[in-house]
């Protein structure tokens, strides 16, 4: 098969090479799966740098997202050859989407509804599971609280943006600039303000900035999938019982904490991790999201779609913050 290989440490373009290799056959609980898409996220970039936690050793093929087409299964598996499905490669094994066959659990994938492009599924399942474990399992979120998004162009960002607006959230987008600004609007953010680190666009503090849009009472969660200096600046805008949702670290780094304020608040940091739940609790979140979607109250954010061969080219722009929503790789495109 063809694939993309990380071959050392450094940058996506530095370090990725296309080629030929053979892919193992799937094992007791696994699936192999004819990739049609794959989904391009800051993990695979971190993992070509070496910083990510569950960066494979040695040489790798990369790519967390996919859909395709099961065409064997390992014992175990409850899933059909020709099922068309979408979730998670088994990517820890270097075994990746960004190749035209790759490995996954068969309990992290779900069939592609009927009504949903292949493309769009590929972009859909991280994003999204991630945006609902994070607002709904994790911080609890109810209608009319007010919700704050880091990072709220990017692929999760949005997914949580339109979330937070169908559980019926009062949302405020931040955004790296005013065209990603714009973007937010249009999937419904009630309030953005341009900042890339810990002031807004016009010098005052972030914090500060979020305070005022809500008279002062502050919000009541905050996504973030940014941390370092912008996530601590945020975390001075909770109000009381507010819950910061520790989601990634796009800055390259995590949040820093004052304990003493969180105690003198009652807020609280909730770590969110999409993975560990039992396959009925993501079956059912999945439903949930595909009703949302058919209804039309969260709308498809793959706005990129490139192909194979510039693959490293994506990540990099996915690396700089230069792409907006989700991009997917047409693996046969």
């Amino acid at each position: 098969m063809k694939a993309w290989q990380v071959q050392g440490v450094g940058e996506p373009a530095e370090v990725m090479r296309v080629v030929q290799r053979q892919l193992p056959d799937p094992g007791p609980g696994q699936v192999k799966i004819e990739v049609s898409a794959a989904g391009v996220g800051l993990p695979d970039v971190l993992m070509c740098r070496g910083t990510y936690p569950l960066t494979p050793p040695g040489s790798f093929t990369p790519g967390q997202e996919l859909a395709g087409t099961v065409t064997a299964v390992g014992a175990d598996v409850g899933i059909a050859i020709g099922t068309r499905v979408m979730g998670v490669s088994d990517f820890m094994s270097g075994n990746g989407s960004f190749a035209t066959e790759a490995l996954a659990s068969a309990a992290t994938v779900q069939p592609v509804p009927d009504s949903m492009d292949v493309l769009a599924a590929a972009g859909f399942w991280i994003p999204n599971m991630t945006a609902w474990m994070g607002l709904v399992d994790r911080g609890g979120l109810q209608a009319g609280q007010r919700l704050v998004v880091l990072g709220a162009a990017g692929g999760t960002g949005i997914a949580a943006v339109q979330l937070g607006k169908a559980l019926g959230a009062e949302v405020y987008a931040i955004a790296g600039d005013e065209s990603r600004a714009e973007f937010c609007r249009g999937y419904g953010a009630d309030h953005v303000l341009v900042s890339r680190n810990d002031t807004v666009a016009d010098g005052r503090p972030l914090a500060q900035a979020l305070r005022e849009l809500t008279d002062g009472q502050g919000v009541d969660m905050i996504f973030d999938p940014v941390g370092g200096a912008q996530g601590t600046a945020a975390m001075g805008a909770l109000a009381r019982n507010g819950r910061h949702l520790a989601i990634g670290f796009a800055s390259g780094s995590w949040p820093t904490v004052d304990v003493q304020m969180m105690t003198l608040t009652n807020t609280s940091l909730v770590g969110v991790l999409a993975a560990g739940y039992s396959q009925d609790h993501i079956e059912g979140i999945l439903q949930s999201l595909t009703a949302m979607l058919a209804s039309g109250a969260l709308r498809e954010t793959v706005i990129e779609r490139v192909p194979f061969d510039a693959i490293p080219e994506a990540l990099m722009r996915v690396a700089t913050r230069k792409t907006l929503g989700k991009c997917v790789v047409d693996i046969h495109g």
